[in-house]
């Protein structure tokens, strides 16, 4: 049985999540038609917006969840894991068997009440829903044919419920003939009632972010729920309704050895104590149930809908849902990134919903390509500053400005409370382009003139590489052509951004500002490299293989942004990046590539050992990578 385990969940990882179950699913139309209704617009239009994800993160989910599938599948090769505590030290550990076997006849008890304990089996309001002569592993009764059950009712909301407490349902599976009450004496039996229970309402936490308009003080939000901000303060915890929940009972029957359970699996699987046989496995499967489809529950609510499906649930599609709700990993993140992996979780259900399953599966393997080409882009770029020994070509004040890039990307993404493993990722980046900056200029510590007579002073030099190069002349003359355009964008763009936008205060409007601006026109800086090798007439300076890998990433993000729900400004953004590699390929192709160029590593194409002193001596001055010009032509220039 591990054997075919193993085999299935392999599968699973090869197909990349294209089989949607139906089992479980709940519909988008359902959701539309019993929450909408309800749902007050007011409320609609408080609930913060979520910014759209891009194609990376909707594609590192899946990856992050085929990883975990594969972590369950190694489980089942590794050797038996520490013994119960429970089990007399030397004693064998007999596997357990199920016990409901087979084609069992079963009956569904469903209660809701908001008691978490619940002991009330003659309250006939409480019972939600009562199906009789259900069949263990039958997957052909039911309306569909499918083996599913359904049941729809709208509840009265408890005066508590509206006040953010909690509702709960209590399901109990008996074998037929049985009751779950305890009380009822020769109807109960301890080894023929399956209970467990959840909370059906959850609590979201909902943040107000005091922005205004800088000038004149006002703000746009509703004036309710800045009394509601002044009164519970910026971050308010609300209870949501969700209309669907399904209701898994898991097809298995497989000799499970107590303590030898892999995780996650092991919180499912519950095991007698006395006979030491294992309960049916039920599962409460909201997977579908998206986050944006929640609504908060208030005043202006009158009824909760809520419809319940049965289904039978096959152990590797069990498995599957297990693994997606995994969260270990991330313990030590906390409660706000798991409401954030929520939401990345929306966009990796969504592109499964929405996407053609061929168009899908061309996605996930073109997202395994992007992987190791910027793997292969990162190599190169360390390499190529790494063994860099001229600075001959090169824009050094655009390595200059990218720290700057770095720096204003990681202070606005901390400001806003982005997603930590985000903030990771652009810290290390910001690392990376300090370490730039001295390969292409010397950095020492001054420590006789110190600051404040306690810390030492860096300075920075531009290296005699450049210095004495005409690439510092044609640098500098960019940057001036430049700073014609950029400052006027940059002032105009500050001055929109303070008239129409509110901020929380100078700070964030600083750094939202040279955020949007950079986002906006961050591929401007990208033309001083441009200007030099139109100038040097050459581009063998240049790092192309890293250049050629951040293209095609560049050509897959493409591919993303319109496979995939994106902002207009995203897809922009990819096209014009693919515009200025375009002009590098035009200039490849103009400026062809000489032999006898000394290229950045310091090497040549020919092989001046085989060739006589006279011809070498030649060889060595016919081509030189850079010729200083008189002052007089460089001023015409």
């Amino acid at each position: 049985n591990n054997t075919e385990l193993v085999s299935h969940l392999q599968m699973i990882c090869v197909l990349g999540f294209v089989q949607v179950s139906s089992n479980g699913a709940a519909a988008s139309s359902q959701v539309a038609q019993t929450g909408a209704t309800t749902q007050d617009p007011q409320q609609q239009q408080q609930q913060p917006q979520q910014q759209q994800p891009n194609a990376w993160q909707v594609i590192k989910g899946v990856l992050f969840r085929i990883f975990i599938i594969w972590a369950i599948s190694s489980w089942f090769r590794r050797g038996p894991s520490t013994p119960d505590p429970n089990t007399p030290a030397g004693a064998p550990r007999v596997p357990s068997r199920n016990l409901f076997p087979k084609d069992t006849l079963m009956d569904l008890y469903v209660y809701v009440s908001e008691n978490e304990i619940f002991s009330d089996f003659n309250n006939t309001e409480a019972l939600f829903w009562f199906q009789r002569d259900l069949v263990y592993g039958d997957w052909t009764t039911g309306e569909a044919g499918d083996g599913c059950y359904e049941q729809y009712q709208e509840l009265d909301i408890p005066e508590i419920v509206q006040q953010n407490g909690s509702l709960y349902i209590h399901v109990y599976f008996t074998k037929s003939g049985f009751h779950p009450d305890p009380k009822r004496k020769g109807q109960y039996r301890r080894l023929a009632t399956v209970h467990t229970t959840r909370m059906l309402n959850k609590f979201k936490r909902r943040k107000f972010l005091k922005t205004k308009n800088l000038l004149t003080g006002e703000t746009e939000a509703d004036p309710e729920m800045i009394k509601r901000a002044e009164s519970h303060g910026p971050v308010e915890i609300i209870s949501h309704w969700h209309p669907n929940l399904t209701i898994n009972m898991v097809d298995d029957h497989t000799a499970w050895v107590k303590g030898s359970v892999p995780p996650p699996l092991d919180q499912h699987v519950k095991f007698d104590a006395v006979s030491g046989d294992y309960y049916p496995i039920v599962y409460f499967n909201d997977y579908w149930n998206l986050q944006k489809d929640y609504y908060p529950i208030n005043d202006t609510l009158k009824k909760l809908p809520l419809r319940l499906t049965y289904c039978p649930l096959s152990l590797w599609r069990w498995q599957l849902y297990a693994a997606q709700n995994a969260r270990s990993p991330w313990n030590f993140l906390g409660e706000d990134t798991y409401e954030q992996s929520d939401e990345d979780q929306d966009s990796v259900k969504v592109a499964l919903l929405e996407t053609n399953p061929y168009l899908l599966g061309l996605t996930i393997v073109v997202s395994i390509v992007h992987s190791i080409f910027e793997f292969l882009a990162f190599k190169n770029d360390i390499q190529f500053w790494n063994s860099r020994q001229s600075l001959e070509g090169l824009s050094v004040r655009s390595i200059i400005f990218g720290v700057f890039q770095s720096l204003v990307v990681l202070l606005y993404i901390l400001d806003n409370e982005t997603n930590f493993v985000v903030q990771v990722s652009v810290f290390i980046g910001l690392l990376i382009d300090f370490w730039k900056i001295t390969k292409v200029m010397d950095v020492r510590l001054d420590r006789e003139n110190k600051i404040a007579g306690i810390f030492p002073r860096l300075i920075f030099k531009d290296k005699s590489t450049y210095v004495e190069s005409s690439t510092k002349i044609y640098d500098d003359m960019a940057f001036k052509y430049l700073s014609w355009l950029l400052y006027p964008l940059f002032g105009c763009y500050a001055v929109y951004s303070l008239i129409y936008v509110e901020h929380k205060g100078w700070y964030s409007w600083v750094l939202s500002m040279l955020y949007g601006f950079l986002l906006t026109f961050g591929f401007i800086t990208m033309t001083p490299q441009l200007f030099i090798n139109y100038k040097m007439k050459s581009v063998a300076h240049l790092p192309w293989r890293m250049l050629t890998y951040k293209a095609l990433n560049t050509f897959i993000d493409d591919l993303f942004a319109f496979v995939i729900r994106m902002p207009m400004m995203y897809r922009i953004g990819c096209l014009r990046d693919d515009v200025v590699f375009f002009i590098y390929l035009y200039q490849r192709w103009i400026y062809r590539v000489d032999p006898n160029r000394v290229n950045e590593f310091g090497t040549s194409g020919v092989d001046h050992s085989k060739e006589d002193s006279a011809q070498a001596a030649v060889g060595d001055t016919a081509a030189p990578a850079i010729t200083d010009k008189p002052e007089g032509e460089k001023k015409n220039d």
